[in-house]
């Protein structure tokens, strides 16, 4: 592990992507910030994380083994790596809501950004920025956010926290080199919230339907049982699940 601790910083991800620009970085390089200025998630929606309460990394890892069509199996593993962490500190009721929240029952505790780093089309390495909210006690206009020490009362020591992190990240990893890619996904999926109930979603021009979700596809879109009982599958973020 090369880690790189910084007081504030526009987005760790950015960081990372302009050390890559230049030449790769070392394998497991983190990137970790107190504060960071303008945080990203999924699709170009912000990231906001109150300053030194949170744990906002990025970490880079070289993945040439991988095929460009297997790159969800990076958001699979960050996602299990995230989870099985914080399974170990025993925060209740958790799930992982497709693609890559991380929730405690049906609160946010943890988002995920993945960029990869593709050269002459081939899939070179991928930084895993995640923003996890630890000791933040108060969400303002976030009702679906929580953080690990709101549902536990306990005050977490962040560096402790993100080494679980990072050790579960280092098992994970290993696990899709040695291409153990039926496993990843079967544990993904029994973990996927809402898996197997009914539940309402919202479609991009805002109509909803009613349908249940079964799984995954290999490349990550959701498969969803609909109410004319046919499965339909949905890319990242043609639909969001409304609970």
């Amino acid at each position: 592990m090369y880690i790189i601790k910084l007081d504030a910083i526009d987005s760790t991800n950015t960081y990372l992507k302009g050390m890559a620009l230049v030449t790769l970085p070392k394998d497991y390089t983190v990137v970790v910030t107190e504060s960071q200025t303008e945080g990203r998630g999924q699709m170009g929606t912000s990231w906001q994380a109150e300053i030194g309460k949170n744990l906002t990394v990025s970490v880079f890892k070289k993945v040439p083994y991988l095929k460009i069509e297997q790159q969800f199996y990076i958001s699979m593993v960050a996602s299990l790596a995230i989870y099985k962490a914080l399974k170990t500190l025993k925060i209740p009721q958790l799930h992982i809501k497709w693609p890559n929240d991380i929730l405690s029952a049906d609160k946010k505790l943890c988002g995920i950004l993945i960029e990869n780093v593709i050269k002459n089309n081939k899939l070179q390495g991928t930084i895993i920025g995640f923003g996890l909210n630890v000791n933040q006690k108060y969400f303002n206009d976030l009702p679906q956010a929580s953080s690990i020490s709101l549902l536990t009362g306990i005050l977490y020591n962040k560096e402790e926290v993100l080494s679980k992190i990072l050790k579960q990240f280092q098992f994970y990893f290993e696990m899709l080199e040695a291409q153990k890619l039926s496993e990843i996904k079967a544990e993904y999926e029994a973990l996927l919230f809402r898996k197997g109930k009914p539940s309402t979603f919202k479609t991009l021009d805002n109509n909803t339907f009613s349908g249940i979700i079964k799984g995954i596809t290999e490349n990550g879109m959701l498969n969803v049982w609909t109410e004319d009982e046919i499965i339909k599958t949905f890319d990242l973020k043609e639909i969001t699940l409304l609970y």
